[in-house]
């Protein structure tokens, strides 16, 4: 389960736990950085195939704690590279780990992620009309938050993964 004290937890489903998750107001750093982990893995694939990773690198990125990811250097990529079952794209990889030092620069400046976040929408949710057909993919608020994050030096993190992400975390609320 999508939880603040998952680390450990190998054996869970990422899909059915993401998609149970996905909405949920979210608080907690750890919580925080494990669906924005799901939305970096999702650029280019779909979100099953991104969030199906997230028991395999609870086991191979030190249970995505966020200062352990941010720990992890050069010899860990290159073991991560090779470990079976790991998504092997440098860049995503190289972005969670370079995205949980820019958290850690975000929770030093601002007490956490989440209130880093939260500041953006006044701490209550925004509510964004929802087509019937289709989950939007963008957001003036999405565009206004990954440019701070970039800003702030994460990567990985445009329009479109940062409105998701938003989605999924429950920043924003569709009607």
């Amino acid at each position: 389960m999508i939880s603040p004290d998952d680390f450990d937890d190998i054996t869970a489903n990422g899909v059915k736990d993401y998609d149970a998750y996905f909405g949920t107001p979210t608080y907690d750093d750890h919580v925080l950085f494990e669906l924005l982990v799901v939305g970096i893995l999702q650029v280019g694939l779909g979100w099953r195939v991104a969030a199906s990773q997230l028991p395999v690198l609870r086991q191979h990125m030190a249970g995505l704690r966020v200062d352990a990811v941010a720990a992890l250097d050069e010899p860990d990529f290159e073991r991560l590279m090779l470990t079976p079952k790991v998504m092997h794209n440098g860049r995503k990889l190289r972005a969670i780990i370079q995205d949980a030092r820019a958290i850690q620069q975000l929770q030093a400046e601002y007490g956490s992620f989440s209130n880093y976040l939260w500041a953006f929408v006044d701490a209550t949710p925004i509510i964004m009309p929802a087509p019937d057909d289709e989950l939007p993919t963008r957001s003036p608020l999405g565009a206004r938050v990954a440019k701070d994050l970039h800003r702030h030096g994460l990567t990985f993190v445009g329009p479109v993964v940062t409105h998701m992400f938003l989605l999924a975390a429950g920043l924003i609320k569709l009607n």
